[in-house]
């Protein structure tokens, strides 16, 4: 059985509405979703100003802002939950890195107190070697 790193066991704690924030703020935070937007507010614009039969939006574009505001009314808190998720599965990589580096360190200092002890038990038998040799 292969032990999970911290990473899919967060993920695994996603709930639907945590993997539904995380797709809005990966859409909203792209370029292609700006791309979109932006041509389908200027085709809004010029279907508004330019159209010959029916304006159902004329300037200042008071339901295009409506749009805007409501968009913006729901997006902000989901990218928000997002951000706060990120924010919390970066703590929890932040403490398991803490954790790996203590036990890192903890390997090293033992691993420097056998290599001294060596050191001192080599040296204890070039020294009794040199003295059966006087």
């Amino acid at each position: 059985m292969e032990k999970k790193n911290w990473h899919d066991q967060h993920k695994e704690a996603y709930t639907f509405g945590d993997k539904i924030a995380d797709s809005v703020a990966n859409g909203m935070g792209s370029w292609s979703f700006i791309i979109w937007q932006t041509i389908i507010v200027v085709i809004w614009m010029i279907l508004n100003v330019v159209g010959f039969v029916y304006h159902w939006d004329v300037y200042p574009f008071i339901l295009l802002n409506l749009i805007f505001s409501t968009q913006a009314a729901y997006a902000a808190p989901i990218i928000m939950m997002s951000q706060n998720r990120q924010n919390q599965r970066d703590r929890i990589q932040a403490q398991m890195d803490y954790q790996t580096n203590l036990e890192a360190k903890k390997e090293i200092e033992a691993l420097q107190l056998q290599i001294s002890k060596l050191e001192i038990e080599k040296l204890d038998m070039i020294i009794e070697m040199l003295k059966k040799n006087d």
